[in-house]
């Protein structure tokens, strides 16, 4: 399987300029039968994930854009090419201005 990022990321990205939630999601691989996720997030400018829980480890890496990630006592700022260590605690996750995200988790066995 090979996906373009490039293209997708712009496809979600006019997704979620046009969507009320200023947010796009799309499961690039995982499902119940696997322990590791990715998953592509796209955000509007001043568009968030309000805070909630780890499923397990997670990373950000953050396609285009610029994020900031808050948990734990942190504001972790990640923009364009940067990889995001997500806080194992309670977070969010704002774009800063329009922004598509790559999130990896992996699920605690």
């Amino acid at each position: 399987m090979t996906i373009s990022v490039p293209d997708l990321a712009n496809e979600h990205l006019e997704i979620a300029r046009a969507a009320s939630s200023g947010r796009s999601g799309h499961k690039l691989y995982g499902g119940r039968d696997h322990q590791m996720h990715l998953t592509m997030i796209a955000l509007t400018q001043g568009s968030q994930l309000d805070e909630h829980n780890n499923p397990g480890e997670a990373i950000v890496q953050v396609v285009s854009g610029r994020v900031v990630v808050e948990g734990a006592g942190e504001s972790i700022e990640g923009s364009t090419g940067d990889l995001v260590v997500v806080p194992d605690a309670p977070h969010s996750l704002a774009a800063l201005e329009d922004s598509v995200i790559v999130l990896l988790t992996v699920n605690a066995s």
